[in-house]
């Protein structure tokens, strides 16, 4: 461990962090969440919120905007706020304000249901595109092998209702095993344990050279870095909208449907949301043009126009901006966590370079999962997945450096503790 100290008791990091944090032009963000007071009081639970890659904090529009909602447009107008307070058209303008976000014109997302139900709906969608069964030869899908389980759930079952085989590979394997029996590849962004971000223009332009159709799942780029979706020919995108979109726990997930699809979007799902005439009531599904085709059933209001405002944050904001805080934010983590953490304690699963490195930065751990807890209870949140690994999201509307800072030198008393080491340098400094 480096020797970190000043005479006066404060690390060079601390006063690093601090001119960070001066110089931050998405520093005035932080003040539109709901967030606890930075504490050094091991007493005191408040302190440095990192799980933004599980759920985004609360900004503060929110809790007015649903009380409007329940008590005037739901109290007060009742049905007539499905076209007085515009309920009717909330997935489709929704969608259009995460747009920007992920490079997507308007007209291409709608919003609803979870990420789960959207990401069936795209694969067995991009199936049929694709001519499965159809006398084409493609019987055959592609997905991460390393994703999120629900979305191997999912490609299972869409393998199985589709007459298709299964194939798990790893993202770096995908261009070696495209083929003409290849109908559709279902990819994470980022992945959801490590962090590693990977290449969607690359992988996209592969599965487009095989005929295939490319479906990419967004939970943990969205909101965090540029994603291109328009830029790089993405056929389908799935996400969700609770982690870096900060749309609150359970919030309705979306669906990216390209322009030159949408005629073709055939959903294994058809509502009568999604229906050319939905108050027709007819017995024969006609589905809508554009993106609204991607509907099921009745929006999920309440949730859906507290992301509505949730969203408000992003007014004034690009995403380039969050891009380079981000990884601002998680190289100074590493910086901190090398000079803090005892040598052999921890080692990052997360690549080093920026062009593979997603707002996480995920540590193999021994005791992971009681070192949480101790994070925790020393007010520093992050998350512990099975068996050994310790996550910290880095959220950049409202994580600061400052934060970072505390985040690692805690990380380091507690895993020097749990080791039965003495971290001299770091717990004799002054906790400020």
């Amino acid at each position: 461990m480096s020797e970190i100290s000043d005479i006066s008791g404060v690390s060079e990091l601390a006063v690093k962090a601090q001119k960070l944090d001066a110089v931050d032009e998405l520093a005035a963000k932080r003040a539109e969440f709901v967030l606890d007071t930075v504490s050094d009081d091991a007493a005191d639970a408040a302190g440095v919120y990192l799980d933004g890659n599980s759920l985004g904090a609360l900004p503060a529009a929110v809790p007015g905007r649903v009380a409007d909602v329940v008590g005037r447009q739901w109290g007060e107008l009742r049905i007539r706020s499905w076209d007085e307070s515009g309920w009717w058209t909330a997935p489709e303008r929704i969608g259009d304000l995460i747009a920007p976000l992920v490079g997507a014109a308007p007209g291409q997302i709608v919003v609803g249901d979870s990420t789960s139900v959207n990401v069936f709906k795209a694969l067995v969608a991009a199936v049929r595109m694709a001519g499965a069964g159809a006398g084409g030869g493609r019987d055959e899908i592609v997905v991460d092998a390393t994703t999120f389980p629900t979305d191997g759930y999912i490609a299972e079952s869409a393998a199985r209702m589709t007459g298709c085989t299964l194939r798990p590979v790893t993202p770096a394997e995908v261009p070696g095993v495209l083929s003409g029996r290849t109908a559709a590849v279902l990819l994470n962004h980022v992945d959801y344990r490590t962090g590693r971000l990977h290449d969607l223009p690359g992988l996209t332009a592969a599965v487009h050279a095989a005929g295939a159709v490319a479906v990419w799942d967004l939970c943990h780029s969205a909101g965090a870095l540029p994603v291109g979706l328009d830029e790089h020919g993405v056929d389908l995108a799935v996400g969700c909208t609770y982690k870096y979109l900060n749309g609150g726990p359970g919030s309705p997930a979306y669906l990216y449907v390209r322009h030159d699809l949408q005629d073709r979007f055939e959903s294994p799902l058809p509502g009568w949301n999604s229906h050319a005439e939905p108050f027709g009531m007819r017995s024969a599904y006609e589905p809508a043009a554009g993106a609204v085709r991607g509907r099921v059933g009745t929006p999920d209001i309440l949730s859906m126009l507290a992301l509505e405002a949730a969203l408000e944050v992003w007014d004034g904001v690009s995403i380039e901006a969050v891009r380079a805080k981000s990884l601002a934010l998680t190289d100074f983590f590493l910086e901190c966590v090398s000079a803090y953490v005892p040598e052999g304690r921890v080692e990052s699963l997360t690549p080093v370079a920026h062009g593979e490195r997603g707002s996480q930065v995920a540590l193999q751990c021994e005791d992971a999962g009681q070192v949480m807890k101790r994070l925790i209870e020393r007010g520093v949140v992050g998350d512990f997945r099975h068996p050994d690994v310790l996550r910290f999201g880095f959220t950049p509307l409202y994580v600061g450096f400052a934060d970072v800072e505390r985040a690692a030198r805690v990380l380091g008393e507690v895993v020097g503790e749990a080791g039965g080491e003495v971290q001299g340098e770091v717990r004799g400094e002054a906790l400020s």
